[in-house]
C-alpha cells in the first residue's frame, strides 16, 4: 500500500509526456538504476550470511591470510553487532529505493486507470516483492552459504566504507546503543526456567538427526544441577576400604583383588575415614618388607555432605584436583563414596574400564519383568527401566536402594513373596532375611 502511494505521488510529479506508457530515456535510466540497486541488495544480503556463517576453520583461515581484505574482514567480525546493524540498515535503504523506483517505472509503463486497478496493484506489490526476494535475498544467501569465505573477503572493503559513512553510521550507533539498553533491562529482569520446562523444550526441539545417545546426554545435562551426591554415591556397604592396622602385604593383596586406583583408609570403623591411599604412591615401594609403614603415604580425605549438588561437587573436584570424595551424613558418619567418574556418568552414561565387572546385578525375565538385588541403587533402577524416576524420588525418604524403598513404604522387612504396589509397578520380595531384602522382582503392570 505504501509503495502504491509512493508511485502515485511520483507519477504526479512527472511531466505528462513522461508519464505516458512506452520506453523513454528516463525509463532506461530507471531500469539501469534498479538493476544496480538489485545488485547491491544481492551483495549486501549475501554478505550477511557469509560473515555469520563462517566456521571456526574458515575464521582461522582468515587469520592466517595477510591480505588487506582478510584483515578488514577480521576487523568487522570483532564487532558483530555493529556489522549486522550496518548490513541491515544498508539493505533496507537499497530495498526501499528499489520499491520506489520500480513503482514509479511501473506507473510510466502501465499507468493506473479506472479499469486496471487490481492488475496494477498485483504487479506493483507481488511482482516487485518477488523480484526483490529472489534476486536480492534468496538466491544470494543460498550462494553465500556455500562460498562464505570468498564473499566475506569480497565485501569486506565495501562494508567497511558503509560502516563509517553517514547517515548509516549514525543510524547504526543508535540501533546498537538502543539494543544494548534493551538487553541490559531484560537481563536485570531475568527469566527463570525450571528443569522440567527445559526437558519439555528439549523434547519438542528434538531433531530427527539427533541420536538416542546425544538425547540422553542433553537430558543428563539438564538434570545435572538438580541431582544430589547421595543419589550417585556408592554406599558404604559396597565400598572396599583398608583398616589402618593392616600389614603392608595384606594391603597389597587387597589392592590387587579390588582393582581400584584409590582406596579409603579408616580407623576402627568406616565412619572414621582418615585418608585415601593412592595406589600410584605405593608403586616405588612395591618390594618393601611387610613391616613397611604404608600409612605414611595416605593422603588427606575430601568430605562432602549427602545433599551437595553434583555440579558443585564437579567444580570442587576441578579446583582441588581430586577424583574421590567421602560422603558424610548429617551425623558426620561416612555413608559412601563418590568419584569423578560417578559424576560424569550422570551426563555421558556408564563409563567402563578393564577392571569393571560387566555382569549386571539384575535379570530381565521379559519386557515387563526384572529381578534386582535388594541393594541395587534406585538411580541404577531408573537407568535399567529407562524411566526418569521422579515419582520414586518424590516418594522416597532416606532410602537409596530398591530394598530400602520397599521397607520404607511397607514399614517393615517384607517376607518372601510379599509385595507392594507403587505407580505402575508391583515390587515383589523374592528373598529376604531378618536384616534386609536380598532380591526383588519388579513387574510393570500397566501393559498386562
Amino acid at each position: 500500500m505504501i509503495s502504491f502511494l509512493l508511485s502515485a505521488e511520483t507519477a504526479a510529479l512527472l511531466p505528462a509526456e513522461t508519464a505516458s506508457s512506452g520506453f523513454t530515456p528516463v525509463t532506461v535510466v530507471y531500469l539501469i538504476v534498479i538493476g544496480i540497486l538489485l545488485l547491491f541488495s544481492a551483495l549486501i544480503s549475501s554478505s550477511e550470511v557469509a560473515f555469520f556463517a563462517l566456521s571456526p576453520h574458515e575464521k582461522d583461515a582468515l587469520k592466517q591470510e595477510d591480505s588487506k581484505n582478510s584483515k578488514l574482514a577480521r576487523d568487522l567480525l570483532e564487532k558483530p553487532q555493529e556489522l549486522l546493524a550496518s548490513i541491515l540498515i544498508a539493505n533496507n535503504f537499497v530495498n526501499v529505493g528499489i520499491v520506489i523506483l520500480s513503482s514509479s517505472l511501473l506507473s510510466q509503463l502501465y499507468p493506473p486507470t479506472a479499469g486496471n486497478e487490481t492488475i496494477h496493484f498485483i504487479l506493483e506489490v507481488f511482482i516487485i516483492t518477488l523480484i526483490i526476494l529472489l534476486i536480492g535475498e534468496v538466491i544470494p544467501k543460498v550462494y553465500a552459504t556455500k562460498n562464505s569465505i570468498s564473499i566475506a573477503k569480497l565485501m569486506a572493503r565495501p562494508l567497511t566504507v558503509v560502516n563509517t559513512t553517514p547517515p548509516i553510521s549514525w543510524l547504526r550507533s543508535v540501533l546498537v546503543n538502543g539494543t544494548s539498553i534493551i538487553h541490559k533491562y531484560a537481563s536485570k529482569r531475568g527469566v527463570r526456567v525450571s528443569s522440567d520446562e527445559l526437558e519439555q523444550a528439549l523434547a519438542l526441539t528434538k531433531e530427527e538427526t539427533t541420536s538416542e545417545e546425544e538425547q540422553k546426554i542433553l537430558e543428563g545435562i539438564i538434570k545435572f544441577g538438580n541431582t544430589d551426591v547421595k543419589q550417585i554415591m556408592r554406599s558404604r556397604m559396597e565400598v572396599i576400604a583398608l583398616e589402618n592396622d593392616l600389614t603392608f602385604d595384606k594391603v597389597l593383596e587387597t589392592i590387587l583383588e579390588a582393582g581400584y586406583s584409590r582406596i579409603p583408609v579408616f580407623e576402627n570403623s568406616f565412619d572414621n575415614v582418615i585418608g585415601i591411599l593412592y595406589v600410584k604412591d605405593l608403586l616405588p615401594h612395591i618390594d618393601e618388607a611387610p613391616s613397611f609403614d604404608w600409612k605414611a603415604l595416605i593422603r588427606k580425605p575430601f568430605f562432602v555432605p549427602e545433599n551437595k549438588k553434583i555440579d558443585d561437587l564437579l567444580k570442587e573436584f576441578q579446583v582441588k584436583k581430586m577424583h574421590m570424595a567421602v560422603i558424610v551424613d548429617e551425623y558426620g558418619g561416612a555413608s559412601g563414596l563418590a568419584t569423578l567418574e560417578d559424576v560424569l556418568e550422570e551426563i555421558v552414561g556408564d563409563i567402563t574400564d578393564e577392571f569393571d565387572d560387566e555382569d549386571l546385578n539384575f535379570t530381565k525375565v521379559d519386557d515387563d519383568t526384572y529381578i534386582f538385588e535388594g541393594r541395587t541403587a534406585l538411580v541404577d533402577l531408573y537407568k535399567i527401566l529407562e524411566i526418569d524416576g521422579k515419582e520414586f524420588e518424590s516418594n522416597k525418604g532416606e532410602s537409596d536402594s530398591i530394598g530400602g524403598f520397599i521397607i520404607e513404604k511397607a514399614g517393615r522387612i517384607l517376607k518372601n513373596k510379599e509385595f507392594i504396589r507403587f505407580g505402575d509397578y508391583k515390587l515383589i520380595v523374592e528373598s529376604s532375611d531378618k536384616r534386609r531384602i536380598k532380591s526383588v522382582k519388579v513387574v510393570f503392570e500397566e501393559a498386562n
